[in-house]
């Protein structure tokens, strides 16, 4: 019987934002830094050996993945598809925006079934890992929160934060019989949630 192939996915966080965390553009594009990160990672992703490299690129509707996604989509000819199933992590309903960077960092210090809000937030990083799950050769742009969603998913930590992604980091999944897996971790930083 012949085995499934393995199918690589990478989950890329998004250049550095222009603004930091909790700054007043709740929407903000890429620095200079983030665009140079931007350009790396498609750099990087582009001299894969040809069965490992993306041929979709998939990411969050936020401009900083969007950007960020935007080099290697067009040194890949395709579109980027928008998914907001690995967008940024809800805020409650009930919070205004100025206090979303407080409730974040509470909820970061926890574990999932602790995070106050309206919504199931166990649930939501399960979502966001079977979003990704269906994405076999594909570039994900997504987010700090995003990532460690799916990284505790796979790895059955219940910290929100077991893994501080750096801006442009990419992490590699393999999809296939196995399920999804991660074969390695992005680097890693102290760094902002934005």
């Amino acid at each position: 019987m012949a085995e499934t192939p393995v199918e690589r996915l990478y989950l890329i966080r998004h250049g550095r934002p222009s603004v930091t965390w909790g700054g007043a553009d709740p929407d903000p594009g890429l620095d200079e830094t983030g665009l140079a990160q931007a350009q790396a990672a498609a750099a990087h992703l582009l001299c894969l050996p040809a069965a490992e490299r993306p041929l979709r690129v998939v990411s969050s509707p936020l401009r900083r993945c969007l950007e960020t996604a935007a080099p290697l989509a067009h040194a890949l000819g395709v579109d980027v598809e928008i998914d907001t199933a690995v967008g940024e992590v809800p805020t409650p309903h009930a919070l205004r925006t100025d206090q979303r960077p407080a409730w974040l960092a509470e909820a970061m210090s926890g574990r999932w079934d602790q995070i106050v809000g309206d919504i199931n937030y166990d649930a939501w990083r399960k979502s966001v890992t079977a979003a990704v799950a269906k994405r076999a050769r594909t570039a994900v742009f997504s987010h700090f929160v995003a990532i460690n969603a799916v990284i505790s998913t796979l790895s059955g930590d219940d910290r929100v934060v077991g893994f501080r992604p750096d801006h442009g980091s990419i992490t590699t999944l393999s999809a296939g019989a196995q399920g999804l897996l991660v074969v390695e971790r992005g680097p890693e930083a102290g760094t902002s949630v934005l």
